[in-house]
């Protein structure tokens, strides 16, 4: 008797898992992003925290796997900083330049969701992103003394920079969820830049690739995403 109340105390829990783990859910999330760009030109850049926003669905597909297609509205980019100092003349010439890139975009990550146990899954699958917004905030100063005198100059402001960057962008994700009970979530996920996501074809300098010995010059989007959510 004990063995059969057993059996059958496990087999409603697994079947109580199961059904939780195979739901049809909506829900929506949203965090920090971890963002930096990789590749060419990027010795003194540092990574840019910012955000992401959107919606998902859960499909199951079997008992522990799901499909889970989002809607997310993600900002990328990167920080630079640049300064420097030289002397000629009895003149000593400073600079000092910071800039953040921001890279805004649509993006539609399809993942494929396998639940370890009840709540726990890990998920991995393509990324597809649709630039929206490009922009450059700039910072510079410089000064120049000599002989008892300092002359100082500064300029900020913000450059549209679209034109020098594509329109696609292709990622690759991976991370992992916990779901509570009552459908709260945590997630972490890390995406891969795939594609190259500079145009140099629109950049104001001609033949820039054969400036350069011919080149091909390459950047790609990373970023660490740290999310909350809720799904239903």
């Amino acid at each position: 008797m004990k063995k059969l109340l057993l059996f059958a105390a496990f087999a409603a829990f697994t079947f109580t898992t199961a059904k939780a783990q195979s739901e049809f859910r909506i829900g929506f999330k949203g965090g920090v992003n971890f963002a930096s760009v990789g590749g060419d030109f990027t010795d003194n850049s540092n990574g840019r925290t910012s955000f992401h926003i959107g919606g998902l669905v859960e499909i199951p597909i079997m008992e522990k796997l799901a499909v889970q297609p989002e809607l997310m509205y993600s900002s990328l980019g990167n920080s630079n900083e640049d300064s420097g100092s030289e002397s000629y003349g009895g003149l000593t010439y400073s600079y000092k330049e910071e800039s953040d890139l921001k890279l805004d975009y649509i993006s539609i990550p399809i993942m494929a969701k396998y639940y370890i146990i009840d709540g726990l899954s890990v998920e991995a699958g393509p990324q597809v992103s649709i630039l929206i917004k490009a922009e450059s905030e700039y910072d510079y100063s410089e000064t120049v003394s000599g002989g008892g005198e300092t002359i100082s100059n500064s300029e900020s402001g913000t450059d549209d920079v679209k034109e020098l960057f594509k329109t696609l962008d292709l990622g690759f994700g991976i991370g992992g969820s916990y779901r509570l009970d009552f459908g709260l979530f945590f997630s972490a996920r890390y995406v891969i830049g795939l594609s190259n996501v500079n145009d140099f074809n629109n950049y104001e300098i001609e033949d820039l690739e054969d400036f350069y010995d011919g080149k091909e010059f390459k950047n790609t989007n990373n970023v660490l995403q740290l999310s909350v959510g809720y799904s239903f």
